[in-house]
């Protein structure tokens, strides 16, 4: 079996040394549960050694510097920014470096879409700079940005039953935080249901349990046959604030402002390395995260922690060695 890291855009993979049964055709084991469960339990000394040597050993800290070190000076590595090819150099020469298996570099196609300028300004019924961040793969505003009155909803359903009030506005969703899986629809979903009822633009609750007043980003996704708005995240905050002058009745005007642009996808590559078990060579346990990361931010977490725990994974299989192959 082998370990095999994978960083996309840079990902990171994983092979494994230690032997467990073969895998059987169309992923049916023919073990009982006793038998998995025994299996499991016989690795109670590997897991030692493993905890051992990241926790205690000479590997304590390595994958948070290693980390450290490449989001300190490379920083940001937005999908089709030169930052994110000098990260995906860099990890490629450490993972050499690192004397792992058949490092080598996958030719890939990826998105390339900057923001560019943006800002959100509150009019009416006060003057009020609003903290937001356009959503990946929005369009722009024209240069002289879109000035229009608010619709606040809570939900798509209110929208639609809104529909009639929606056409020219801006639409603002205060939709309340379920759980991730949930609520995350109104930011990849938000824009096309906006655009459907005949908005100008959508605006969303940052998709967070709780705020300091920061807006969070992420993609959003248009739809063949409606028209593309822009559209951007805004604080809990913020929107809490339109939500009650709303429903107090006060006219809300806003103007926003956007330069985002998307580019013709760009070349790129996925990153690999492996380790090659002593047996099973033929399978594959594979371990990955991805290099790119949001530009306004590090991302140290959205993905640097993953494709370095990855990587650290195979750096602790190839410190224990011949430990690892005779258990």
């Amino acid at each position: 079996m082998k370990f095999l890291i994978f960083a996309y855009f840079g990902v990171v993979h994983l092979l494994s040394l230690c032997s467990g049964k073969p895998i059987y055709k169309n992923d049916v084991s023919k073990r009982t549960f006793q038998e998995v469960k025994e299996e499991i339990a016989s690795y109670g000394d590997i897991a030692k050694a493993i905890i051992n040597l990241a926790v205690y050993g000479k590997a304590q800290n390595r994958s948070y510097e290693r980390l450290a070190l490449l989001v300190d000076t490379v920083g940001p590595r937005l999908s089709g920014s030169k930052n994110l090819e000098k990260a995906i150099q860099i990890m490629y020469q450490n993972l050499q470096r690192d004397g792992l298996d058949n490092v080598h570099l996958e030719p890939v196609r990826i998105p390339h879409w900057e923001r560019g300028e943006e800002s959100a300004v509150m009019l009416e019924p006060r003057t009020h700079k609003i903290a937001m961040l356009g959503l990946g793969s929005s369009i722009g505003t024209p240069p002289e940005g879109i000035t229009a009155e608010v619709l606040v909803v809570t939900s798509f359903d209110e929208l639609q039953r809104r529909a009639s009030e929606a056409r020219g506005k801006i639409v603002v969703y205060n939709q309340p935080y379920i759980n991730y899986s949930k609520t995350v629809q109104y930011r990849t979903q938000g824009a096309v249901e906006a655009a459907k009822v005949g908005a100008l633009a959508s605006l969303i609750r940052s998709v967070a349990s709780f705020s300091i007043y920061s807006p969070h980003t992420g993609i959003q996704e248009y739809q063949d046959g409606v028209p593309k708005i822009p559209t951007a995240c805004i604080t809990v905050e913020d929107a809490e604030m339109m939500s009650r002058m709303a429903a107090n009745g006060i006219k809300i005007v806003i103007q926003l402002k956007m330069a985002a642009k998307t580019y013709p996808d760009t070349d790129s590559f996925n990153t690999v390395a492996e380790i090659t078990g002593s047996k099973y060579p033929e399978q594959v346990v594979l371990v990955s995260g991805h290099l790119d990361s949001w530009d306004v931010g590090q991302g140290a977490m959205d993905d640097g922690g993953g494709a370095f725990i990855s990587w650290e994974a195979l750096s602790l299989i190839k410190d224990l060695g011949k430990y690892l192959e005779n258990c």
